[in-house]
């Protein structure tokens, strides 16, 4: 094995996935393993390219995303056409993101409220009834 390749063993601990992962990346042609029997290894290259992958699940993009974006650098060396398409991609996540916990704190608040008037009703409903 040469010194630039690592097993599926040393990939999995390395970036913390399962076999079953890589195997889901490579079914899906976002990594391309070298074969040696049944052993596969990964190049330099693949490991940069699970790293993106992995930081761009993080970031919410899809499978697809993450496979236009990988191949725009396998057509276009240059770079430049590849980080202008993940700029829009990017703010185009962080706007759905911001827009979905700006959803979230607004169901957080009124949770709060309808908890708040339970709690109410509850505490009243406990409160032993005026002596006669």
């Amino acid at each position: 094995m040469q010194d630039n390749h690592k097993t599926i063993r040393q990939m999995c601990a390395e970036f913390g996935v399962t076999p079953r992962t890589l195997r889901f990346y490579e079914s899906k042609e976002l990594l391309f393993p070298q074969r040696d029997g049944q052993h596969r290894l990964f190049s330099r290259r693949d490991q940069a390219r699970l790293k993106l992958i992995l930081r761009g699940k993080r970031f919410g993009f899809s499978l697809e995303e993450i496979r236009q974006l990988l191949n725009l650098y396998d057509r276009d060396d240059s770079e430049l056409k590849q980080l202008r398409k993940t700029y829009d991609i990017a703010c185009q996540r962080l706007a759905d993101m911001e827009r979905q916990r700006d959803e979230l704190n607004e169901a957080i608040a009124d949770l709060k409220h309808e908890l708040a008037w339970g709690e109410n009703i509850l505490r009243n409903a406990d409160l032993p009834e005026a002596a006669e």
